[in-house]
């Protein structure tokens, strides 16, 4: 009792104790989320963060009566988002599970400040993005159509680049460019065989790399690769 009655007189109170323990609870909640999803920040790192973010917000409260240092968090958390963001050629990695933690830190402060409601729902918007935007973004994307460059080795003189025309149009592609250079297969065919090269735009939103692989499948088809997307129809 007299430890309790200590507590209450420096400004703290079972209030904020609780305020903690829903704190620890959703910030661990949003964790094993993460945590089974196997992210870089799982269940002890946003645990952490948004007991931390709650510890914050209850001791600026309890001393100071207002957010100073609360404030402090949100650019304080730059520093662990920064580290989990990072680029590898022309794709960026991280990027949602910093936003992530961003999001722990705010529950975490909600929670702290007693706003518990507030709290309760950011996690289950979470939940929604998580579970419910993840599947719809996938179907989104799959129907972009992307226009694709392909580089198509094959024998001259065989009509194999009609077949490879007709192959993208039966897979839902559509031919945009097509660059055609002749060389000598030299040892490959027989003396006098030539065969071509070509560089071939086409735009669709299926997979290239399995376009690739059934234009490989044709005869005449000497080699064949798949660039990177150029670009994305509007």
């Amino acid at each position: 009792m007299l430890l309790l009655a200590a507590a209450e007189q420096a400004g703290q109170s079972l209030e904020h104790v609780r305020n903690l323990g829903i704190a620890f609870g959703l910030s661990a909640l949003m964790g094993l989320e993460r945590e089974l999803r196997q992210k870089a920040a799982g269940l002890r790192t946003l645990t952490t963060v948004g007991f931390a973010s709650a510890l914050f917000m209850a001791i600026s409260e309890a001393a100071f009566g207002d957010s100073r240092i609360a404030a402090q968090v949100v650019s304080g958390l730059g520093f662990i988002g920064g580290g989990l963001i990072f680029v590898r050629r022309d794709a960026v990695r991280g990027l949602t599970t910093a936003a992530v933690v961003w999001l722990t830190a705010a529950i975490g402060m909600a929670a702290g400040a007693g706003l518990w409601m507030f709290a309760v729902v950011a996690v289950a918007a979470h939940f929604l993005v998580s579970y419910g935007f993840t599947p719809l973004a996938r179907r989104l994307s799959g129907r972009v159509e992307r226009v694709h460059s392909l580089v198509l080795t094959y024998r001259d003189g065989e009509g194999v680049l009609r077949r490879a025309l007709a192959e993208c149009t039966q897979r839902g592609f559509t031919v945009r460019d097509l660059a055609t250079t002749a060389e000598d297969l030299g040892g490959m065919t027989a003396p006098g065989a030539r065969q071509a090269t070509v560089r071939i735009s086409v735009e669709g939103a299926g997979s290239a790399t399995e376009l690739a692989a059934g234009l490989s499948d044709l005869d005449g088809v000497l080699a064949i690769t798949a660039g990177a997307s150029d670009e994305q129809a509007d």
